[in-house]
């Protein structure tokens, strides 16, 4: 591992209604998102589709959830949410340092 990089741990809420792209799909473009700011997956895990405790959107009251571990620089996880907050797939982004 570079010491330059810091280990996070990102919760990602999916959402896949109205597209043909299937979860896997979705994840692997995360994946592309985390290498594309200098990231390094380690892990992913599928939490599986789970129903929100307060519903903000009445048409969606549960998301797919996938947990990924990564590496990246400490610009990394600002960089990552800036990049998803405009893929219609990923409803809610959560990183924390492992």
């Amino acid at each position: 591992m570079n010491p330059t990089k810091r280990n996070y741990r990102a919760t990602f809420i999916l959402d896949n209604r109205g597209q043909e792209d299937s979860i896997d799909q979705i994840v692997e473009g995360v994946k592309k998102e985390i290498t594309a700011v200098n990231g390094e997956v380690s892990a992913v895990e599928n939490l599986g589709k789970r129903d929100f405790t307060r519903v903000t959107d009445r048409k969606f009251n549960g998301g797919t959830y996938v947990q990924v571990t990564f590496s990246a620089p400490p610009e990394g996880p600002a960089q990552l949410k800036d990049r998803l907050h405009l893929n219609n797939s990923v409803y809610r982004t959560f990183v924390q340092s492992a």
